[in-house]
Parts: C-alpha cells; sequence; structure tokens
C-alpha cells in the first residue's frame, strides 16, 4: 500500500490551494461582471459594485436582448464559429493525416510539411490578404471570416503529431478488411483521436469566436458584424448609435456594456467543461510526439 509522507501532504496542499488561488482570481473579473451587468445604474456609475449586485435588475439585460443589431451579430458570431470551427477541423484534419505517414507512403510528405510550415513563419501580411479577399468579391460575405483562417498550421501539426502516435496494427487491419485511407482516416484515426480533436476544436472555437479585427476589414456593412466586432465599436471605440437612444434612456452604459461582455463571453464559458476532461490529454500527447 502506499503511504503519502508528510513532505508530500504539505507540497499537496501547498499546490492545490495555490491552484485554487489561481482559479478564484480567474473567475472573479467575470464574477465582478455579472454583478455589475445586475446592478441599478446609479450604484454601477458610482462605483459601489464588487462582488453583489446593488438595487437588482435586469434592465441592462432587457434591453440588449431587444436590440436588434445585437443579436444579429450574435446570430453571425454563431455562424461563423460553428461552420469555421466545421471546416477548419475538415481540412486540417484530412492535411494532418496525409502529412502523418511517412515518405514511404507519401513521398512528396516532407515538400508538403515545409510548405505549411513557412507559410507559419512568413504569413502574407495584411495588405495582400485584404486584396485577395477584394478580387474574389468576399466583402461583405461571412466567408471573408471564414476562408482566411481555415488552415491553422499549429492545428496541423498536434493533430499530425497525435495521429502519428496510432498504433499502425489498426491501420493494417483496417487495410487487410478492405478498408482505404478514407475509411481508415473516418472510423480508425477519428474515433482514436478524440482528445486531440477536442482540443484543436477549443482552439477554432474561441480564435473565432474572439475575432473581431477581420470583421472591422472585410465587412463595410455594419449590419453583417460579427459580435466581437460589434462590441469593439461599442465598448472600445463608445459608438452608442448602434443602439436605438429611446431604448438606453436612464441606463447606465457601464451596466449595458457589463451585459454584453457577459453574454458574448457565455458561449465559450458553457462549450468549455464538456471539452476540458480531453484538453490535457490531447495538448500533451499532441506536443511531445514525433
Amino acid at each position: 500500500m502506499y503511504h503519502k509522507t508528510l513532505s508530500y501532504r504539505v507540497f499537496s496542499a501547498f499546490n492545490n490551494t495555490v491552484l485554487l488561488a489561481i482559479a478564484i482570481l480567474c473567475l472573479l473579473p467575470m464574477f465582478h461582471l455579472l454583478m455589475v451587468s445586475l446592478s441599478s445604474s446609479a450604484a454601477a456609475n458610482a462605483g459601489l459594485v464588487t462582488l453583489w449586485p446593488k438595487g437588482l435588475t435586469f434592465e441592462a439585460y432587457e434591453k440588449t436582448f431587444r436590440n436588434a443589431n445585437f443579436l444579429r451579430s450574435l446570430w453571425i458570431s454563431i455562424e461563423r464559429t460553428v461552420l469555421g470551427t466545421a471546416l477548419g477541423m475538415l481540412v486540417n484534419a484530412i492535411a494532418a493525416y496525409a502529412l502523418s505517414k511517412d515518405t514511404r507512403v507519401f513521398r512528396a510528405r516532407n515538400v508538403y510539411l515545409w510548405f505549411f510550415v513557412v507559410t507559419m513563419l512568413f504569413p502574407g501580411g495584411l495588405i495582400p490578404s485584404y486584396i485577395l479577399i477584394l478580387k474574389l468579391h468576399l466583402i461583405n460575405n461571412l466567408f471573408a471570416l471564414i476562408l482566411p483562417g481555415l488552415v491553422a498550421v499549429y492545428n496541423i501539426i498536434l493533430l499530425l503529431n497525435f495521429f502519428r502516435s496510432v498504433p499502425k496494427e489498426l491501420e493494417e487491419a483496417a487495410f487487410i478488411d478492405g478498408a482505404g485511407h478514407v475509411r481508415t482516416f473516418w472510423s480508425v484515426y477519428l474515433p482514436v483521436s478524440l482528445p486531440s480533436l477536442a482540443t484543436v476544436s477549443l482552439f477554432t472555437m474561441v480564435g473565432h469566436w474572439n475575432a473581431y479585427f477581420d470583421g472591422l476589414i472585410y465587412m463595410k456593412d455594419a449590419a453583417k458584424l460579427p459580435l466581437a466586432s460589434f462590441m469593439q465599436t461599442i465598448i472600445v471605440q463608445a459608438d452608442m448609435t448602434k443602439f436605438d437612444p429611446a431604448a438606453i434612456v436612464g441606463l447606465s452604459q457601464r451596466t449595458l456594456r457589463a451585459s454584453q461582455i457577459f453574454i458574448g463571453a457565455l458561449p465559450i464559458l458553457i462549450v468549455y467543461p464538456f471539452l476540458q476532461r480531453y484538453f490535457v490529454k490531447g495538448i500533451v500527447i499532441g506536443a511531445v510526439k514525433e
């Protein structure tokens, strides 16, 4: 039977205390934001709100969800995140599967691998990217927010390393049973690669959901801004023209902005717990395999 020594118990207690303190520090800003959004305008403007709402009210959320521009931007972000994650995972997983083969199976593997790596080290730049999107007539199009980042080399490398860790015997058994590369990829590699797929999916989702700059440069129509870009104009640029003036009379901009930020962060906070159990395993395996 394994007996924990005194030094181990002390270290474990200290380690858990530090991790708990870090977790609380990470949660406090979001909790404070929620309390501000639920407080009255006077209390929020006076800075009286800490960890409990002052003058509990849901008026900020009512005004936010009555704003057609906010709801439209929210829906655009949902579309972008779902479509971008699905297409990105499909493209990156297929590329990673091909690059996970050695040169005896895929002779041009090293050429394609270096092609991807070079594009990661030396990106095309903002102006060439904008000209390309313009020439493709994708300005004010949802795919202008999806296609430029569809191939993520870092994610391909993570998936590539995970695929290389899959036992070769599984692939050989599939080939003996008559399966081709497509069936092997779909029925063998993907089911056993859930930790890595969940990790990369989380990276992709967060990237699409939080991206705001591409929306500002590619979407000339304010009605087509994703949520992150919409909130940047509201919160950073303090442009409140996208709200109905009659709807925000008597309402603090601080509570309104707090409600918007909290709603914007909520979807990822909801999704993360479902993927968290795969996250550590996926990132470690994808990082250490050669």
